[in-house]
């Protein structure tokens, strides 16, 4: 089957055509042919007997992409004259820049900016530095830390690979809830060093956001910083997907007509997302959570737990159920997959219980295509922008910050995030359908929303700063 076509792996092209009636037609036919989707027309420039033209094409992998040039340069009438990665360009020399929010026009303002009129400032905050949240950009600056273990469901690329993935961060940071961000992709895969490098840091950031880290590593590093740091910090693989999966179940419950605690989840990966996710689903009031990682259901059994999975097994699993997924999933009423591609069967979903929920999370190629299931499942959602219900943690972190900074929190509370979700599925409201159980990334109302319960629930917890 070909992989279903998508803007990640888009090709811009340039072609030279004959110019005779139906060589465009012939062109159209042959991408589609292919399995390929047309979706841009740049503009016809004619000269004479030929004309160029500019088309944008949406391919399904870069094997894809490979099929659809052979189909271009096997017409006779038809030349390839620039061919580029639309994603690729997209990243050459990166996302993200610096750039002044203060003017540096004169020499006044350079007296004011820098030496002599800097010392002013740095003498005030030397007094009392809590001034720096005032003077300086920590009110609304944010670190987002990573040493590339657990990049997407690439796992462990390294920190220079994990780079692009930070960025992106830092740009849906800033376009979302107004908050600067900035990567920091340290090369160890030590906890005490991370933690050591994140401490050292911290006065220049108002914030933490971990990203990409590798559990359990992830929950010992988080767990410290939180300890020893007084601003908010946020492991948003585990945090940000618990929330808007915690959002999305809430309103896909609504369609399906069941309740938290009348539930059997089946959890595919028992990482820092799955065991983040599945604490929420508790909190919810679910009480049967299977967690399914690499070598089986989690019980209390097994003997080749680490911490965490040893805290899951004896907190999930009530009937210790052993096995693979396809062991275990008969009669569940929702199947929420952090795990990996195609790990989940039509067979599976067909044994789960009336009306199944299928959250197939893992990017980029989630654990079963949704058009498998279509006609199956009552509500399908994955991790990705080009199906409906996209499970996309921007829907949390940059309100949770946005929000957090607003109230001058000095961490992320339980409260927060349970606020969070509740804002992102009231988003939805009565337009809740099977298409549509979380709110567009691009909903301008998410981000306040979240921001607002963040900020009210961090006053009511008390840990603002005054």
């Amino acid at each position: 089957m070909t992989p279903t076509p998508t803007p990640a792996y888009s090709v811009r092209v340039r072609v030279r055509m004959v110019n005779r009636p139906g060589t465009l037609g012939r062109l159209a036919v042959a991408i589609g042919d292919v399995g390929a989707n047309i979706v841009g027309l740049e503009g016809f420039v004619v000269t004479g007997s030929h004309l160029t033209d500019e088309i944008v094409v949406y391919c399904g992998s870069e094997t894809h992409q490979q099929q659809v040039r052979a189909a271009i340069d096997a017409l006779p009438d038809v030349e390839v004259l620039e061919w580029h990665d639309r994603t690729h360009v997209m990243h050459r020399g990166g996302k993200i820049e610096v750039v002044p929010s203060s003017p540096l026009n004169d020499q006044d303002d350079l007296a004011m900016a820098y030496t002599p009129g800097v010392a002013r400032v740095c003498m005030e905050i030397a007094r009392d530095t809590d001034v720096s949240y005032e003077y300086t950009i920590r009110k609304n600056t944010v670190a987002i830390v990573s040493d590339g273990t657990a990049v997407l469901g690439l796992g462990d690329i390294g920190p220079e690979a994990a780079m692009p993935v930070m960025e992106g961060k830092a740009m849906l940071f800033k376009h979302f809830g107004g908050v600067d961000a900035f990567p920091i992709c340290v090369d160890t895969k030590d906890p005490d060093e991370i933690v050591a490098i994140v401490t050292a840091l911290a006065p220049t950031f108002g914030g933490i956001n971990l990203e990409d880290i590798a559990a359990p590593g992830a929950f010992d590093i988080e767990d410290r910083l939180v300890a020893a740091l007084d601003i908010p910090v946020f492991h948003d693989d585990q945090h940000g997907t618990a929330i808007v999966t915690v959002a999305a179940l809430h309103n896909a419950l609504r369609l399906v007509d069941k309740k938290h605690e009348d539930l059997k989840v089946v959890v595919a990966g028992v990482g820092a997302a799955g065991v983040a996710v599945s604490k929420m689903l508790m909190a919810a009031g679910v009480r049967n959570i299977v967690g399914v990682d690499r070598r089986g259901a989690v019980h209390t059994g097994r003997e080749d737990l680490n911490a965490s999975k040893q805290w899951f097994a004896g907190n999930t699993n009530p009937d210790r159920l052993a096995g693979t997924i396809t062991d275990v999933i008969a009669g569940a009423d929702a199947f929420i997959g952090l795990a990996g591609p195609d790990l989940l069967t039509v067979d599976d979903v067909k044994s789960m219980a009336t009306d199944p929920i299928v959250f197939a999370m893992a990017n980029p190629n989630p654990e079963i295509r949704p058009e498998l299931i279509a006609d199956i499942a009552a509500v399908i959602a994955t991790g990705r922008s080009d199906f409906p219900n996209q499970i996309n943690n921007v829907l949390a972190f940059p309100g949770m910050f946005r929000g957090a900074f607003d109230a001058r929190a000095r961490k992320i509370t339980e409260s927060m995030k349970s606020a969070a979700a509740v804002a992102i599925a009231e988003v939805v409201g009565d337009a809740v359908r099977p298409d549509y159980i979380v709110p567009s990334v691009f909903d301008p109302r998410v981000a306040p929303a979240v921001a607002a319960a963040a900020a009210h629930a961090a006053r009511e917890d008390g840990v603002c700063r005054p």
